[in-house]
């Protein structure tokens, strides 16, 4: 980190009493600031660069399309967090601790301070999902044609994740039966 991230980190820490604020374990009260102070400020770099280049945003996003990126988001936060296929991204800051339903996994930050906090990022779909919506938000006010079929390919996956569940709960009920 940059020096003034080091001293607002450091600031952060002393005002808020992170090395008490747990007694459950490890809790990065300036990692999680650093990881909230980089989301705004690509939030806020957004607005200005949409307002600099005269563009102007989305007065709303239309109820379906609103639906599409909710649903993409809680598919891509499920991909980012759970998959197994991208336990690659998550390792060096996550520990595995176990297999979850269908190819899915669970991971724990594992680490300290920021290192920490960006494990329990990644390993947080809830946390991420955040993250994943706002940009999906800056895709749609930049391009939402590009932004409409990406959310489209991942909302279909969602519900082919939703068909798979249901075909094998049916098919366990119907075996039970038989």
């Amino acid at each position: 980190m940059s020096g003034a991230m080091d001293q607002a980190a450091e600031t952060v820490g002393r005002v808020t009493g992170a090395d008490e604020y747990s007694e459950e374990g490890e809790v990065s009260l300036r990692g999680l600031a650093t990881l909230a102070g980089v989301y705004a400020t690509g939030a806020g770099v957004f607005a200005w660069r949409m307002r600099a280049s005269g563009r102007q945003l989305p007065e709303r996003i239309p109820p379906l399309d609103l639906l599409l990126m909710g649903v993409a988001t809680y598919r891509s936060s499920r991909l980012l967090t759970k998959d197994k296929v991208t336990s690659f991204l998550r390792a060096p800051f996550t520990r595995r601790t176990g297999s979850l339903h269908g190819a899915e996994v669970m991971d724990v930050p594992r680490g300290h301070g920021l290192h920490r906090s960006v494990g329990e990022l990644l390993a947080c779909p809830f946390c991420v999902a955040m993250w994943i919506a706002g940009g999906l938000t800056a895709g749609y006010a930049t391009a939402p044609r590009a932004t409409r079929l990406v959310t489209s390919c991942l909302s279909s996956v969602a519900l082919s994740d939703w068909l798979q569940y249901a075909w094998s709960l049916t098919q366990q009920k119907a075996e039970g039966e038989g």
